[in-house]
């Protein structure tokens, strides 16, 4: 690379495709990315640093769960099989679920929340939050 005053890059995830280089000037990212394989354009403007701490800082999912929510299994034994909230201890990272799926038993299953996606929000409540 060149040697250019480039003080970060940034490639996130969840925008496939665009790299964010933070620079002195405009001028030196069109330097930086003249060159470069695939590197179509420069977008113009700038993005503020509340912008990107979404990038950077990201929120553990068990944040978002609540009871009576619906999720979607992604991982393990039951994955693709929709599900309601019963429970959530934020303490362990783990909800308890029911099975909506026909054919199952409508017995509570504890998983990890990084085993689940919300679908969608519904009911009242926040869980079980245990002090230490």
């Amino acid at each position: 690379m060149k040697k250019s005053p480039v003080y970060c890059l940034l490639a996130p995830e969840v925008i496939k495709g665009y790299i964010f280089i933070e620079a002195a000037g405009a001028h030196i990212v069109d330097d930086v990315i003249s060159g470069v394989r695939h590197a179509r354009a420069r977008t113009k403007g700038v993005v503020s640093p509340q912008a990107m701490e979404r990038f950077i800082i990201t929120k553990p999912v068990i944040e978002d769960l609540s009871v009576g929510n619906s999720v979607e299994v992604v991982g393990g034994p039951f994955r693709g099989l929709r599900a309601k909230i019963t429970d959530v201890d934020k303490m362990k990272e783990e909800v308890t679920i029911e099975l909506l799926e026909e054919g199952f038993a409508t017995l509570p299953i504890t998983v990890h929340a990084d085993y689940v996606k919300l679908v969608s929000r519904g009911g009242a409540g926040t869980g079980r939050e245990e002090a230490s």
